[in-house]
């Protein structure tokens, strides 16, 4: 048996579609491949096989969330559908957004897979085949293929592999060779904006204009959507604050060079004189050069311990 684990959209990948509005969603959007996936096993099961040009024998019923943290401090990873077999396990990734960092990406995933897999004292004999998929909605690599499998092998010796069983494997949309299935290149273009050309695809389509009707996840859409924007807008206003403290900075910093004193430097910005005392008390210790930066981060930590 074969468990599929399908982990939750990231919650920050709304930025992505902020300005979609939730009829507007299609397959490709985080939020509506992950909502399609979580309630159709049959359909999750039916992508996964077309993606590999494997059949998986069963599945179970999708986690709806999955967190890979191996330290309280580290950088952790949700990925987006994780298929764990006896002897193998598969990640696939939805890429709209050509971030340009998808390879180092593909490493630390498969890194952090690994690391979840085997537990501590463990024999490395008990890692699992790993492959790491992203479907691409660009040619990452710009080089005409539908698919790039990259696997280690020697530098010196090509034809040497060295059977660390792991993978890495890009779809791409926008390929214009003839190297993969009709079935895989209709889903695919499905992706790139076509209409559903067979049977798979048009399951897909279907799906979408159900989700589309589903009021309870257009509500939970519309949430995540104007918590986001709410947090677009106080960034904003933190970015504007923090500019605002960098000028203070900079002017204190000149008022001192011509041997102001706090109380004159106070009345000619028109600020509190326990502010301009904090910044000069800083300030002072990195004369005679005064580097505003390093003075605007020892302020800046003061105020957040």
């Amino acid at each position: 048996m074969i468990t599929l684990i399908f982990l939750h959209y990231r919650k920050e990948r709304v930025r992505k579609m902020a300005a979609k509005k939730y009829e507007e969603l299609t397959f490709v959007d985080d939020f509506m491949f992950c909502k399609i996936l979580q309630n159709n096993v049959s359909l999750c099961k039916e992508l996964i096989e077309l993606i590999l040009e494997k059949k998986i024998s069963r599945i179970s019923f999708p986690e709806r969330q999955k967190t890979i943290e191996i330290t309280s401090d580290g950088k952790g990873i949700r990925l987006d559908v994780y298929v764990e077999g006896s002897t193998e396990v598969y990640d696939v990734e939805m890429q709209a957004v050509n971030k340009k960092n998808l390879p180092k990406r593909s490493r630390y995933y498969q890194g952090m897979i690994d690391l979840n897999l085997i537990e501590r004292g463990a024999d490395y004999e008990e890692l699992k085949k790993s492959y790491i998929i992203f479907i691409c909605t660009f040619d990452y690599f710009e080089q005409g293929l539908h698919r790039y499998c990259f696997e280690n092998r020697c530098v010196e010796i090509p034809s040497l592999s060295l059977f660390d069983e792991t993978m890495k494997i890009f779809l791409c949309t926008g390929g214009n060779e003839t190297d993969i299935s009709a079935e895989l290149k209709e889903f695919l273009d499905f992706l790139n904006g076509n209409k559903a050309g067979d049977v798979f695809t048009q399951k897909l389509e279907d799906e979408v204009k159900k989700a589309r009707e589903h009021e309870e996840w257009r509500q939970e859409y519309m949430t995540l959507l104007m918590r986001d924007r709410e947090n677009q807008r106080i960034g904003r206003e933190e970015g504007l604050e923090e500019g605002k403290c960098r000028t203070l900075v900079s002017l204190i910093c000149k008022k001192i060079k011509k041997k102001y004193s706090i109380t004159q430097i106070a009345e000619a910005l028109e600020e509190e004189e326990s502010t301009i005392r904090e910044i000069y008390n800083i300030a002072v210790k990195y004369a005679p050069e005064y580097d505003e930066e390093k003075i605007f981060t020892a302020w800046k930590e003061i105020h957040n311990d």
